[in-house]
């Protein structure tokens, strides 16, 4: 019996990206040549996996943020539905 055909899921890419902050109440990052491109991603849910293992990483620096970037809607912003 062969298996079922599957349609590919749509690529979402999201960018985990982080550094330390001027500031707690901004996002305006200190220095850019240190941004940390962590990388990017095929969904949200692998996405999230990786920012919050980056954000406990650094819990203890309260100006270190990390962030999950939707890609996706920057690269389609007509597509309501991503």
């Amino acid at each position: 019996m062969k298996a079922p055909r599957t349609t590919p899921q749509k690529q979402l890419l999201h960018l985990v990206l982080g550094g330390e902050l001027d500031s707690i109440e901004g996002i305006t990052f200190k220095d850019l040549d240190k941004v940390d491109l962590v990388g990017v991603y095929p969904n949200y849910a692998a996405a999230y996996a990786v920012w919050k293992q980056k954000a406990q990483q650094t819990v203890d620096n309260a100006q270190m943020r990390y962030f999950v970037v939707h890609l996706h809607r920057l690269l389609d912003p007509e597509d309501e539905g991503a």
